[in-house]
């Protein structure tokens, strides 16, 4: 009989969702539409120490929001790593910007601060730092050239819930941060996001944004300040975000279990894990490998492998500037090598011991 399929990710509900959810259903109506948005948005700001949050349909709405309150528009650039997911890059296009893709940093593939001056124009307007599955990028250095150039520092942490850079939260420490509750992440809503910031004026701003340009301060009934978007989360969703939250520590601390049997079973074979430099904390959403540049492989014939054992695995996203709407960089040598050699490895809360040693014999017997 064919062993049981095992998915590269998928959330964790329990009866404490399951509950939420239902009472959200029967009596989240009329004065109690937005018990759960409020009560959701309150948890999730004391849990990253942040004054603001806003919950979103999703993290590249709360994107969008923010570089509309930044003022980003047409004719502005914002500086961001090549190899991303496009929900980093699309709101920059979305907006009228245009997104200047520079290489990442070979060992912790987020944006590579030393080529982040180079790439600095009088049409500057942001610089987008993206903690790709977890990693941090060097929150000193960008918050150094943010100083120095006058220039917000909008950090997407759609993948790092969990990770902490001296202490202090993926998310917490730019301009303003974002965050994915898609189905895939560490915090489940089914799809979802939040908006988080400490500046009030950047709140305000995406506040009145985020809800058809209403203002909150608006006395007059359905009367819009400004053109808008609808980007809220339902109450229904934000109940679920509720009991994740209470539960965020046993999530966290299973996402660090999972990626620890892989990397303690896996030793001294031709690949490196995520890196967790000595100053950060790696949420480790996706465990991922990047095999070593000696090793000749081809990547599509380990994904082919892992399918005939009926087990997911996800490539390494592909550089931004391969794709048919941007102009190919190929001096960005980091992203388009990260890309050939990278491969995500399956990881979500209910994954067994026996199921993980079931990716771990592929592995082995490929390498």
């Amino acid at each position: 009989m064919e062993p049981k399929k095992i998915v590269y990710s998928k959330p964790s509900i329990t009866e404490l969702e399951i509950n939420y959810a239902s009472d959200a259903a029967k009596n989240g109506w009329g004065d109690d539409c937005y018990k759960y948005i409020n009560k959701f948005e309150d948890m999730f700001k004391k849990h990253l120490g942040v004054k603001h949050a806003i919950a979103t349909s999703s993290c590249t709405g709360a994107i969008h929001i923010g570089l509309s309150a930044l003022g980003v528009g047409p004719g502005d650039e914002v500086i961001v790593a090549d190899i991303n997911w496009i929900a980093s890059v699309s709101p920059i296009t979305q907006v009228g910007a245009k997104p200047v893709f520079v290489d990442v940093d070979e060992n912790t593939w987020c944006i590579d601060t030393r080529k982040i001056r180079e790439a600095i124009t009088k049409n500057t307007k942001a610089i987008m730092a993206v903690h790709i599955y977890g990693n941090m990028c060097d929150m000193d250095e960008l918050s150094q050239i943010s100083k120095e150039f006058n220039i917000p520092i909008i950090e997407d942490s759609a993948e790092a819930i969990g990770s902490e850079w001296n202490s202090k939260k993926a998310g917490s420490m730019g301009a303003y941060g974002t965050f994915s509750f898609h189905g895939t992440k560490t915090i489940c809503t089914g799809e979802g996001g939040m908006f988080v910031t400490n500046n009030d004026k950047i709140y305000e701003k995406s506040l009145t944004l985020s809800n058809h340009g209403r203002s909150k301060n608006q006395k007059k009934q359905f009367w819009p300040d400004m053109i808008g978007f609808k980007y809220k989360m339902s109450n229904l969703q934000a109940a679920i975000g509720c009991a994740q939250i209470e539960r965020i520590d046993e999530l966290l601390t299973k996402k660090r279990e999972i990626f620890n049997f892989y990397k303690n079973n896996l030793k001294n074979l031709p690949f490196k894990f995520n890196p967790e430099p000595e100053n950060t904390k790696n949420g480790y959403w996706m465990p991922t490998i990047i095999v070593d540049e000696n090793v000749e492989f081809n990547r599509d014939d380990v994904i082919k492998k892992f399918n005939q054992n009926n087990i997911d695995a996800r490539v390494f996203f592909w550089p931004l500037s391969s794709l048919p709407m941007f102009r190919k960089i190929k001096e960005n040598i980091n992203s388009y090598s990260l890309n050939k050699r990278g491969i995500n490895l399956p990881s979500y809360h209910d994954i067994t011991k026996e199921q993980q040693e079931r990716v771990i014999g592929v592995l082995k017997d490929i390498f």
